[in-house]
């Protein structure tokens, strides 16, 4: 079986293990061409597993699905995943100071799996390109 295009992985850095729960929303942008504003569209959903991952926010490129619900990913298109860590937290019964995380990146070749690990802890977090 193929895995969603765009996956993810999610650990709690403030106690060394996977954040489990964590919901998670995909965008995608719509840039105005009436000098509107630019608007982001819900395009997907999701929430990490006990190993802090979501392997399954998009259905496979290229797949009946896909083409069907239009989520195959674009050139030069721009994104944006949100973490609803708050949630995470309150879970947890911990205070935090990001009720989520936003992370915006633009697909540069369609065909390549683009992987977005986020690290958090009640008062930080961090992120990077992944493999």
């Amino acid at each position: 079986m193929s895995k969603s295009p765009i996956t993810c992985h999610v650990l709690d850095s403030s106690t060394g293990k996977p954040a489990e729960g964590v919901f998670i929303r995909l965008q995608q942008l719509e840039v105005s061409k009436d000098g509107g504003p630019d608007i982001f569209h819900p395009l997907a959903k999701g929430e990490t597993n006990a190993d802090g991952r979501c392997l399954d926010l998009l259905p496979p490129a290229g797949s009946e699905l896909a083409l069907k619900e239009k989520t195959d990913l674009v050139a030069g298109q721009t994104y944006k995943m949100i973490f609803r860590t708050k949630e995470y937290f309150d879970r947890t019964n911990r205070r935090s100071f990001y009720p989520w995380v936003e992370i915006t990146f633009v697909i540069e070749n369609p065909q390549e799996h683009y992987h977005i690990p986020l690290l958090i802890s009640p008062y930080s977090f961090t992120t990077y390109r992944g493999s």
